[in-house]
């Protein structure tokens, strides 16, 4: 079929549904014709998968269509469940406009049987994840494979670029680019701030276009306003008193999406609207990454279908899945994010010309604050950008594998291949041939171990893996994503449920009863790795908490909610939300002060527990554990004195068993005249501070896992978490004693800084304290903003009913104070 028949079937396809392509879809279109590679953002739902992919099929008319050529097109997406639908919704289409074409999905889940028949006969469109497509490199046959590729589509760029799986993506396809040069690849996106450096990272260098959909598309933000606000907010407080709002808002609309930020707060919601409407059991679903697969593929199904009324989930239905029959997102608590909170919003009216609308629900007053300040700031397209891993070692030393096992490669041709994915354009000669040498010889120390010769020059100088066993080894090893090790959670009558973190069984006795799967669930034992439950009665008993309890807030919306505090001390109450929490500004201020973006408040006080300091950035809590812990070091070295530290996104508290002279600490106009926010040695004083080495320890786990050194187990016999912490333990010991300068050890330190601990933010932070105006007051009762950190320390310290207890008595007091 000529490229002119494809665009008439196009233009013939589009009126038959009454449809006009944007000028986005024809601005990809028209760029890929000219041999242009490029970034595609628009907003969820607006019609990015039609630009990108009848772009290929357009192009596919170049040469006449050549339906039995092999591979062409290579669809790259994050998510196994994302490939399933991707393949579907490319075959609808492509079904009338290039019938000749065969699309095929290879991913973890596809069959063996249906690898071996691609392998013999590649479909021409391929729907893949980062870690099949590295497989697919490692096979020596991978050149031929490939050697009619036309273009490579990365799907949900904005998901994988700040991850070690982003440069997973960087490393392949430079690979595919050596082997195919006029390669055209293309990236499509939704929800990022900086899309120059989205694009550079993508296609490896500053050429490309960058092409972007109109970002007109209505999102409407808003809030449930509880009926009574507290004016002393603590974590969780609201919680399940919005309730009875969120049902309403259920009953209102044809389905809903209720997103949480973590799955135990999933659990807990999908239960408690169970049981306050019994009615709806069958018809509203939990959704989380713990349960079984083919539970989250029948509510996919079902939301798809609109027989679902309701979805309580979690970011698992985060991306791209089309949900075309849900017409409201919740939000409960805080989204902590601009960008998340627009990815949620596009769940809702996910196509062109539809509104998307998310509704915030406020588990405590302050989310209040910013719920004010994520409407403003998604109404001025305020988003976050994403971070991209810088040399990532670990990942460079799985790819030199990868590469030896696909075919082989000689030294100084990789070496300039590699640099042309971007997180490895500044890789030095020195950093190169130490990871050469250590998949050769396992760098200094490793060299008596056969089994880390990985990578062997041949007799013309090409590197290959010399031992099958290694070969298989690593296959089964490829990949970045890192979680806490898993166990699968089954019935002791046979039914499988999903799975849960190690490291939460490992907590439980006989007899303790925990929320999972919509269940409360009695632990019994655990054989095999399997727990074994039985349903239970009676009270909850323990809640899960897994992975992802605390996402700190983003710079975009702490400073946004900073403007709007400003705005209050000035007396301007803008819009509902801020117009709730007046009460409580009435109180800080009366009190305290305001923190705003230009003045840093700080609070000293006494109490019957000890002395406390209350400062409030708004930097988020990771920024937030790095600055306490740094001052808490500072003073320590001219007094020894031992803090107690609570931090929470707005600011942190350090107490003290004796007094210390706070008001000479900060007496400065501004924090650029404060000795503690100096940052002069700052790198130094926060690893003193935080004991580094045990965090960088734990962070080694993760690179030595990716890097090949520990493996993880054959299929049916994997490893326990046990083991592999003392296997990478054993590493860690042996390479700080014998090989300082190893760069996995470098690495997992960097890792620590950036992504932990975010010193590139705590630096910008104390940048930012050091132009505020401080406002140090002395007061006699928790304020607010103050009371809300020290139930953050109670917290780890008492359980449920005792906090219970604390928090309603000191509640009274500090209410007939403000009164």
């Amino acid at each position: 079929m000529s490229r002119n028949e494809v665009t008439q079937r196009l233009s013939e396809w589009y009126a038959a549904r009454g449809w006009t392509a944007f000028p986005f879809q024809r601005a990809v279109w028209k760029a890929a014709l000219k041999g242009e590679s490029g970034l595609l953002h628009a907003n969820t739902g607006a019609g990015k998968t039609f630009a990108v992919w009848f772009a290929a099929l357009q192009r596919a008319g170049l040469d006449g269509g050549r339906a039995k050529a092999g591979l062409r097109v290579l669809w790259i997406t994050p998510m196994r469940a994302l490939a399933a639908d991707t393949q579907r919704a490319l075959e609808d289409s492509a079904a009338e406009l290039l019938p000749e074409w065969r699309i095929g999905a290879r991913t973890g889940d596809t069959k063996p049987a249906e690898r071996a028949r691609q392998t013999r006969s590649m479909p021409a469109t391929l729907v893949t994840t980062p870690e099949s497509l590295t497989l697919m490199i490692s096979n020596a046959a991978a050149l031929e494979q490939f050697r009619h590729l036309d273009m490579v589509i990365v799907d949900e760029w904005h998901e994988l670029m700040g991850s070690k799986r982003g440069v997973q993506v960087q490393l392949a396809l430079a690979r595919l680019r050596r082997w195919r040069p006029g390669l055209l690849v293309w990236g499509v996106s939704a929800t990022m701030g900086n899309l120059d450096l989205a694009r550079q990272v993508l296609l490896g260098n500053d050429d490309g276009v960058l092409v972007e959909g109109d970002t007109r598309k209505k999102i409407v933000v808003d809030s449930l306003i509880p009926e009574n606000v507290s004016r002393f907010p603590w974590g969780g407080h609201l919680g399940l008193q919005m309730l009875q709002p969120v049902i309403r808002e259920i009953e209102g609309h044809e389905a809903t999406l209720v997103f949480t930020n973590t799955r135990s707060q999933s659990e807990i919601w999908y239960q408690n609207i169970l049981e306050a409407r019994p009615d709806w059991a069958g018809v509203i679903a939990l959704h989380h990454g713990s349960l079984d697969r083919e539970v989250r593929e029948w509510v996919e199904l079902g939301l798809k279908n609109g027989i679902l009324k309701a979805v309580i989930c979690t970011a698992s239905l985060d991306l791209g899945v089309d949900f075309l029959p849900v017409e409201r997102v919740l939000q409960i608590g805080s989204a902590k994010g601009v960008a998340r909170l627009l990815q949620r919003a596009g769940r809702s009216g996910h196509a062109p010309g539809r509104v998307s609308r998310v509704t915030l629900v406020p588990t405590n007053s302050l989310e209040l604050l910013e719920a004010a300040g994520a409407k403003k700031a998604v109404a001025a397209r305020r988003i976050e950008g994403r971070y991209v891993p810088n040399k990532p070692f670990d990942v460079l030393v799985q790819h030199l594998v990868t590469v030896a096992l696909g075919g082989g490669f000689r030294s100084e041709e990789l070496y300039e291949e590699v640099r042309q994915a971007w997180s490895y354009r500044h890789l030095t000669q020195e950093e190169w041939q130490w990871a050469l040498d250590f998949v050769a010889r396992g760098g200094q120390s490793l060299t008596v171990y056969p089994e880390y010769r990985r990578v062997l020059p041949d007799d013309e100088g090409v590197y290959r893996v010399p031992d099958s066993a290694i070969g298989r080894r690593h296959r089964m090893g490829i990949g970045t994503i890192m979680s806490d090790a898993t166990i699968q959670v089954k019935f002791m009558t046979g039914g499988r449920i999903g799975s849960v973190e190690e490291s939460f069984i490992s907590r439980l006795k006989p007899g303790d009863r925990f929320l999972f799967g919509g269940r409360i669930l009695e632990f019994v034992r655990v054989h095999e790795l399997t727990a074994f439950v039985k349903r239970a009665t009676g009270t909850r008993g323990a809640i899960a908490r897994w992975q992802g309890a605390k996402m700190p807030m983003s710079n975009e919306l702490a400073h946004a909610a900073l403007e709007e505090l400003r705005l209050a001390d000035q007396g301007v109450f803008d819009g509902p939300e801020m117009r709730a929490i007046e009460p409580l500004i009435a109180v800080q201020q009366r009190w305290s002060a305001l923190p705003t973006s230009e003045v840093l408040v700080l609070e000293s006080m006494k109490s019957r527990e000890g002395y406390h300091l209350f400062v409030y950035p708004f930097a988020g809590r990771s920024v937030h554990m790095g600055l306490a812990s740094l001052i808490a070091f500072r003073v320590g070295r001219a007094q020894p004195i031992t803090f107690s530290i609570a931090i929470n996104d707005y600011g942190f508290e350090l107490m003290a068993p004796e007094p210390v002279d706070w008001a000479a600490m900060f007496a400065a106009p501004t924090g650029a005249g404060v000795a503690l926010f100096d940052t002069g040695r700052l790198l130094e004083d926060v690893i003193d501070s935080l004991n580094a080495t045990q965090l960088s320890q734990q962070r080694f786990r993760e690179v030595a896992r990716i890097a090949g050194l520990v493996f993880s187990g054959y299929p049916g016999q994997p490893k326990s978490n046990r083991q592999l912490q003392a296997s990478s333990s054993l590493f860690f010991e042996v390479f700080r004693k014998h090989d300082a300068g190893n760069l996995l050890l470098s690495q997992a330190e960097r890792e620590v800084m950036e992504q932990e601990l975010e010193l590139t933010r705590l630096r910008d932070t104390l940048a930012e304290l050091h132009a505020r105006r401080i406002a140090y007051c002395e007061v006699k009762r928790a304020t607010p903003f103050g009371f809300a950190l020290m139930v953050e320390r109670f917290r780890e310290k008492v359980s449920t009913e005792k906090l219970n207890d604390r928090v309603a008595r000191m509640l009274r007091e500090l209410e007939k104070a403000a009164a």
